[in-house]
């Protein structure tokens, strides 16, 4: 699906063995990552806090909610990564946010950026979207009407959810590789460009329930960062999309309500394993 019809079948053959390659990876990346559990800052909106932490440890992280300035610098500086996202920006956060991802830009440590709720009727959290993106994140992460909006394009969105399919948005997205690794957008489908491989990569999976839990997104851009502090941003943003689709479509089978869903998705993020991994990732490599 979505890859060019006139490919010849040697190149589809070679699509599908580094498809092979990339989900041996990103299975060597979740055993490093139950493996080292690296202890992660997330400053994070007030209605994501909980929940966006509770993934973490699912997952097999270490999250450290650590979100005002007199703190900032300190803990940025033994951090093994760094997830920002701007759902409910104050002051004080406001000011964590610049301390902390200048700390870890001058350390070389990964940190994600999630700019939610970018856009023109927004205009002080998305000038502070605007500064973060110079310092050159690891990876920016968010939905289609953000990402879309972020790379130039005038987006309507609806508060801060997307009004655009991912598969709209990923080829106006490339300019942002000047300014990141990785550019991972989330979706029906989810579409990472990645700027090491120079290509666009697809992953498919998950449930419609899981926008209608509050904060998965915003989970996902955090579990990203834990994933970059143990593998490259790309194998980093891939791997933590297809435990997001796995986790989602598994709990689907569970249960079909959204207030079980959520716990049930909780319990597969942390009930994955490899086997898991190599039988329902959905991986395709477009580019």
């Amino acid at each position: 699906m979505n890859q060019p019809e006139n490919l010849s079948s040697t190149h589809q053959d070679a699509l599908t063995i580094q498809a092979d390659v990339l989900l041996q990876k990103v299975i060597d990346a979740w055993t490093q990552l139950r493996l080292q559990q690296p202890l992660v800052q997330c400053i994070t909106n007030s209605v994501a806090s909980n929940y966006t932490a509770n993934v973490l440890l699912a997952a097999g992280a270490s999250p450290a909610m650590i979100d005002n300035p007199f703190e900032a610098m300190s803990f940025a500086n033994i951090a093994a990564a760094l997830s920002i996202n701007l759902g409910t920006p104050t002051t004080e956060q406001m000011q964590a946010m610049q301390i902390s991802a200048e700390t870890v830009t001058e350390k070389g440590t990964p940190w994600v950026l999630d700019p939610v709720g970018y856009g023109p009727f927004l205009k002080w959290r998305s000038e502070m979207v605007d500064q973060l993106v110079q310092l050159n994140p690891t990876i920016i992460r968010g939905n289609a009407s953000e990402i879309s909006t972020l790379a130039g394009n005038q987006v309507i969105s609806k508060g801060v959810d997307s009004t655009l399919n991912s598969a709209e948005v990923y080829i106006q997205a490339k300019s942002l590789l000047q300014h990141a690794e990785c550019i991972a957008i989330s979706g029906e489908s989810d579409f990472i460009l990645s700027k090491e491989l120079n290509t666009v990569i697809q992953v498919n999976g998950g449930s419609y329930l899981q926008p209608k839990v509050t904060a998965t997104g915003c989970a996902l851009g955090a579990l990203i960062a834990a994933y970059s502090a143990v593998a490259t941003p790309t194998i980093a943003a891939i791997a933590a999309h297809v435990h997001f689709a796995i986790a989602g479509k598994s709990a689907f089978t569970r249960t079909q309500s959204v207030g079980s869903f959520n716990v049930a998705f909780l319990d597969e993020i942390y009930e994955i394993t490899a086997d898991k991994f190599s039988e329902y990732a959905d991986i395709q490599v477009l580019k």
